[in-house]
């Protein structure tokens, strides 16, 4: 896909974002979660996250950015999980479960990049990474390498 092509995509995913609509929210936070690595998309994605209005967008937001299990994604939610409300923390902590509660090699694995981002220059990641990485130790995955 040409750069332009997903600059094209971005921006109607943000414009999506934008909507009153609780659906079309969710929808464009999955779909962002793709392109996180974009400056133009993490704010919004942050913001899909942290959805004032409807825990449904920050769990499927905050799952399309924990299935990318890299940094990008990690970051976002880190640093989102730093500003959450009890709600809010409760539904990424559910992400979390979801997405790393089945192979100990993958919650293993989000537990060295979250270490890693723990070095952040930005205190908010910084912060919710550590945050991330206790919740990650409390998971109990349900396979395990033989």
């Amino acid at each position: 896909m040409s750069e332009q092509a997903r600059a094209a995509v971005v921006a109607a995913l943000i414009e999506l974002a934008r909507s009153a609509d609780v659906r079309d929210r969710a929808d464009a936070g999955h779909g962002l979660a793709a392109f996180a690595e974009r400056v133009d998309a993490r704010e919004v994605l942050a913001s899909l996250v942290l959805d004032a209005d409807d825990t449904f967008v920050t769990v499927v937001t905050a799952e399309a950015l924990l299935r990318r299990k890299d940094v990008a994604g990690l970051g976002i939610v880190a640093a989102s999980f730093a500003g959450a409300d009890g709600t809010q923390s409760e539904w990424i902590g559910t992400a979390l479960n979801d997405v790393y509660g089945v192979f100990a090699d993958e919650r293993d694995a989000a537990i060295r990049i979250c270490s890693t981002l723990t070095c952040d220059p930005d205190a908010e990641i910084k912060r919710g990474a550590t945050e991330l990485i206790s919740l990650l130790n409390r998971i109990d995955p349900i396979l395990r390498p033989m």
